[in-house]
C-alpha cells in the first residue's frame, strides 16, 4: 500500500529574500513539486537559493482542476510544497481551497511557518497587540466595503486588513466616515527597499498619501472601538442634545463633530441623532 505524500504549507518573504527559515530551504529542496502562485514570481526565489524543484501553478483561477491533480499526486506518495508569492499561503489566498482537499482526502498536512505581512504590521504598529482580529480584504465594491465596516464599528479588538493601491484611498474614506478619526498605521512595502510605515489618525494617512502613487501590497492596521465611549450612550445623548437644541446645529452637523470629538462611527451618532430629533418635533 502506496504511503500518501505530504502538503506542505510553506511560508515565503514577503520582500526580502533573506526572511526565510533553513527548514523552509530544505523542504522547499527536497518535494517532488512546488504549487505556486505565480511560477515566475517564485523561481526568483528558488534561483536564489539554487532550488532546482519543478513548478507547477496554483492560483485562484486554476484551483479547483489544479487541486484535484495535487491531490492526485500526494496519493501516489510524493510530498508537495504549496508556496504564495509572499507570506503564509492560505492567508487571504487560494491555498485555503487545496488545504481543505487535503483534509478531505486525510492528507497530513505540514506547516512551515515564517513571515507574515499581518503581524509583521501589528508587531510595528504601536497599537494594541493583546487582542486583534485579522479581517483580510475589505470588499471591493463601496456598498458592500460600507456595510462590513459598520459590522466592524464596535470592535473593540485591533483590526488588522489588507488593500490595494487602487482601492486604499476609497477604503480610509469609508473607515472615517464609519468607524470614525482613529489611529491607524498603514504600511506599505514592508521588508523592501521602499518601506514606508505612516502613523497617524486616519485624516492624517488620508492627507499623507493624496496625490501619490501607492505600490505594493498594503497592510492597515486600525484601532480598536474604545469601550468607554461606545458603552456611555448617556454622555453621547447628552452631547448631540446640546448641539441640537441648545446650539442649534443641523443634524448633519451634529453629527459629524460628535463623531470626530468622541471618535465615534457615524452611523451610531446618526441613530441617536435622529432619536433627538424626533423626540424634538
Amino acid at each position: 500500500m502506496i504511503k500518501t505524500g505530504t502538503l506542505y504549507i510553506v511560508s515565503t518573504p514577503i520582500g526580502n529574500l533573506e526572511d526565510i527559515t533553513l527548514r523552509a530551504l530544505k523542504v522547499l529542496g527536497d518535494v517532488r513539486i512546488i504549487a505556486a502562485e505565480d511560477t515566475r514570481h517564485t523561481q526568483k526565489l528558488l534561483h536564489h537559493y539554487d532550488i532546482h524543484t519543478p513548478r507547477t501553478s496554483y492560483h485562484d483561477h486554476n484551483k479547483e482542476e489544479k487541486s484535484e491533480i495535487l491531490i492526485a499526486k500526494l496519493k501516489e506518495g510524493n510530498d508537495i510544497a504549496l508556496v504564495s508569492d509572499a507570506g503564509t499561503p492560505g492567508i487571504s489566498d487560494p491555498g485555503y481551497y487545496l488545504i481543505n482537499r487535503a483534509i478531505d482526502e486525510n492528507i497530513k498536512i505540514t506547516p512551515i511557518p515564517g513571515p507574515t505581512a499581518s503581524i509583521a504590521a501589528l508587531s510595528i504598529s504601536g497599537l494594541p497587540t493583546d487582542a486583534f482580529v485579522f479581517e483580510g480584504f475589505l470588499p471591493a465594491k463601496k456598498v458592500a466595503r460600507q456595510k462590513r465596516l459598520k459590522e466592524l464599528a464596535s470592535e473593540k479588538r485591533t483590526i488588522i486588513m489588507f488593500d490595494t493601491p487602487r482601492r486604499v484611498s476609497s477604503s480610509l474614506e469609508d473607515i472615517s466616515a464609519i468607524l470614525g478619526d482613529r489611529r491607524i498605521v498603514l504600511t506599505r512595502e514592508l521588508t523592501k527597499i521602499f518601506e514606508e510605515v505612516i502613523r497617524d489618525k486616519v485624516s492624517g494617512v488620508i492627507d499623507k498619501i493624496k496625490g501619490k502613487s501607492l505600490k505594493g501590497e498594503i497592510t492597515i492596521i486600525i484601532e480598536g472601538a474604545h469601550e468607554e465611549i461606545i458603552t456611555d450612550i448617556a454622555d453621547l445623548k447628552s452631547y448631540l442634545e446640546m448641539l441640537m437644541l441648545k446650539e442649534g446645529l443641523s443634524l448633519k452637523d451634529a453629527v459629524s463633530k460628535v463623531s470626530k470629538d468622541l471618535n465615534l462611527p457615524k452611523n451610531q451618532v446618526y441613530r441617536e441623532a435622529l432619536k433627538i430629533q424626533k423626540t424634538a418635533l
